[in-house]
């Protein structure tokens, strides 16, 4: 269940030394026979732009969205390193085009772990061609395994569709990500595979609108990264599918991966799953459950399974958005906490169990129009901090 699920494609996954841990870290994602196919890549909007996200953007304009491979590496975000960290990033893509056997700018890189650090070179240069042999049809779960930083487990997923002739399509994707989950997009980098047969910028419409609501409707804690990157490769040989049915599959492939995120995010105890509706629009309903997922107050009220609504509310009201204590219902679960005003008698057996679940379902209707708007989000633990205040 990964990106070897889909025909055609190949991964593996390598110590090379970029871990002081020795765990791995070098991870391929390829065509079987190394010939380019049409490619997408939806990337992080944040002007601190890593040099492999830069080469990327070039590497498919260049290309006219086609590429036979991706190489990652973990342990090292190549961030903030740079006309050399570009050099690098380059590196990376030729040395994997040699081995492969495509052109430099069919090869597509990413990098996760640690800013401001220049890539160890001499680690990684003479591990590529290694992870190049060891590439496999059975190498999705061990590409997952190397892009991992402080992810706790692996994340792939695997999803099928109907071709147009009725035969069947797959998508397939590994991930990672555990912080610095914040739109746009996450600290995340995530590779899709397909057998759909789709031209290039049909491909970046679709991959852009599934990450706009998957990826980009997770945070864990506000901040974004240098490095968000998801790419897509398709290989056709499955043949023409329907845009539509493409674009569901890819939406849903990449919903598992953000939840998975979640579920494994540092320090995390609970995810959540914050639904708003009855907003005067989608943009208003969005805005308020961004604001009230990245609260620190309501974050810590969920670590303590306290469905504390007033912190809720608070929030809500002062998103900026149409608002009437009045008309605001809030619901846990199946229980409704808050209403017309006022607090609410509830089932507290049943709340408390909700409450001490893994994940939680939090509703918000604020009465005020139609918009509705979609988020999941995690608690804020001591986890947390004690991983988020090492620096090296």
């Amino acid at each position: 269940m990964s990106v070897t699920s889909v025909p055609g494609f190949v991964a593996a996954g390598t110590a090379c030394g970029v871990k002081v841990s020795g765990a791995d870290d070098l991870a391929m994602v390829a065509t079987a026979d190394g010939t380019p196919v049409t490619a997408a890549g939806v990337f992080t909007s944040n002007r601190m732009t890593a040099p492999p996200v830069l080469v990327c953007r070039d590497h498919l304009s260049a290309s006219g969205g086609r590429a036979a491979a991706v190489i990652l590496n973990s342990g090292n975000a190549n961030a903030a390193t740079g006309a050399t960290g570009r050099v690098d990033a380059e590196t990376m893509c030729a040395l994997t085009a040699e081995a492969v056997g495509c052109a430099p700018h069919e090869v597509l890189v990413c990098s996760t772990g640690w800013i401001g650090y220049p890539l160890p070179m001499d680690r990684i240069a003479p591990a590529i061609p290694t992870v190049v042999a060891a590439l496999d049809a059975d190498g999705g779960p061990a590409a997952a395994v190397a892009m991992m930083t402080t992810d706790k487990v692996p994340k792939t997923t695997v999803v099928t569709g109907s071709t147009t002739a009725g035969g069947a399509f797959t998508v397939g994707g590994v991930a990672k990500g555990a912080a610095m989950l914040e739109p746009n997009m996450a600290t995340m980098l995530a590779v899709l595979t397909t057998d759909a047969e789709v031209d290039p910028a049909t491909a970046t419409d679709l991959l852009r609108d599934a990450v706009g609501v998957s990826f980009n409707c997770l945070t864990v804690d506000g901040a974004e990264s240098t490095n968000d990157t998801v790419l897509l490769l398709a290989s056709g040989t499955a043949g023409p599918v329907d845009t539509a049915d493409l674009g569901i599959a890819l939406s849903d492939a990449c919903r598992d991966l953000a939840v998975q995120m979640a579920d494994d995010a540092e320090g995390s105890t609970k995810t959540v799953f914050l639904t708003v509706t009855g907003a005067a629009t989608d943009a208003e309903a969005a805005k308020g459950a961004r604001d009230t997922a990245n609260c620190q107050l309501v974050k810590c009220s969920w670590y303590g399974e306290d469905p504390y609504w007033g912190r809720i509310a608070a929030e809500m009201g002062a998103a900026g958005i149409t608002f009437d204590p009045d008309t605001i219902t809030i619901t846990y679960g199946e229980q409704v906490v808050y209403a017309e005003g006022r607090a609410c008698d509830v089932d507290e057996q049943a709340l408390a169990a909700h409450m001490a679940g893994r994940r939680l379902d939090l509703g918000v209707d604020l009465g005020q129009g139609d918009g509705t708007a979609w988020i999941v989000t995690t608690d804020l633990s001591h986890a947390y901090i004690d991983e988020n205040m090492r620096t090296s």
